[in-house]
């Protein structure tokens, strides 16, 4: 698969397959409220209809509604631990035993792995499907346009349904050799050789990292985000939803709301305004569970330094919402462009693919 999306989708197919080889037509798939969006869009194209389940105070899935909600209709739930919140899932032993209760299978989307490297293993949580997002977790840079990659593991009884070919061991040559005979695969997906590049930089990280790397990787952008989170939570016009007083993984989401209510500022406009100030704008507005939401993840490239630098240009454009609103609702000011009009940009008619595409569209 070439991105995490790619990697939910053939995990969604691999599901449906494994229920269908029993003689089962399961059509839902559960989905936490906190959920990246892909996971819902992957599980609809795979045929599933989508059912949410909500988070409970403390930010983590409600497991007494999820326990209403599991049947033999169930295929299985997608699931990111941490979740986006930057929370992590502590009451997995439980939903594990109520998803395999029904035969049902555990999806791990691995956009958030970063915190869990070298600590926990998703298998050993009792996960059967897992992707990685290479082009995040393991050194190549995440966003630009890509290119990405989101390689799945699944566990034994899944085997059979991965796309051809397999790398296999012929122990009498001693060879290896791709095996292309899968009569119970789901099919391609994409060429063998995926985005190779990517590939190729994550096996050189791995092997300069080694084990232990790994686990300083994990620690650092755990002790990062917990040291941003605790100097950020303090500015006004920022609060932190759910359970604040528990530490975070190596993201975490504040709202803005305060803020919004107290100025007419939005988060948006706070990212514009960052850019000003020579900081990517972060994600904002997901998950959908916050108000105005605003999600930092330092990460384990971070210095001390930057990362207090960008404490002190986001308390600057705080400060300054409070002091002249109008002047960060119209941010940014220093980039090549000015404020776009996002919804007119986001569509179709704005955004043409190809050249076929252009052609067909202009008659």
């Amino acid at each position: 698969p070439s991105a995490g999306a790619h990697g939910e989708f053939l995990g969604c197919l691999i599901i449906r397959e494994y229920h269908r080889s029993k003689g089962k037509n399961r059509r839902v798939m559960i989905v936490p409220d906190s959920a990246h969006g892909t996971n819902p869009a992957s599980a609809a194209m795979a045929g599933f209809e989508v059912r949410v389940v909500r988070s409970n105070e403390y930010g983590c899935v409600d497991v007494e509604e999820l326990e209403k909600m599991v049947d033999e209709d169930v295929a299985g739930i997608m699931l990111t631990n941490p979740n986006t919140l930057g929370i992590f899932e502590k009451d997995i032993e439980k939903i594990v035993e109520l998803i395999h209760g029904v035969d049902g299978l555990l999806y791990y989307d691995g956009a958030n792995l970063n915190a869990l490297l070298g600590k926990v293993r998703p298998g050993d949580m009792g996960f059967d499907i897992i992707h990685l997002n290479l082009h995040k977790t393991f050194s190549t840079p995440h966003g630009g346009g890509g290119p990405g990659s989101g390689p799945i593991g699944v566990v034994e009884k899944l085997v059979d349904f991965l796309p051809p070919p397999l790398v296999e061991y012929d122990e009498e040559s001693g060879r290896y050799y791709l095996d292309y005979d899968r009569p119970r695969s789901v099919g391609r997906v994409k060429m063998f050789h995926g985005n190779f590049s990517v590939l190729v930089k994550t096996y050189a990280y791995l092997l300069r990292m080694g084990g232990d790397g790994l686990r300083r990787v994990a620690e650092t952008s755990v002790l990062a985000s917990n040291y941003l989170l605790r100097k950020i939570e303090k500015l006004r016009g920022v609060s932190l939803p759910f359970d604040p007083k528990r530490p975070r993984k190596h993201e975490f989401v504040v709202s803005l709301n305060p803020l919004y209510k107290e100025t007419g500022v939005r988060a948006i406009d706070v990212a514009k305004r960052l850019l000003d100030h020579g900081y990517h704008a972060p994600t904002i507005y997901f998950p959908l569970i916050v108000d105005e939401a605003f999600m930092v993840e330092p990460t384990e490239t971070e210095s001390k330094r930057e990362i207090d630098g960008f404490y002190e240009a986001l308390r600057n454009v705080l400060d300054e919402a409070y002091r002249d609103p109008e002047k960060v609702k119209n941010a940014p000011y220093n980039m090549a462009v000015g404020r776009v009009d996002e919804v007119r940009a986001s569509r179709p008619k704005t955004m043409i693919p190809s050249w076929r595409v252009y052609r067909r569209m202009r008659g």
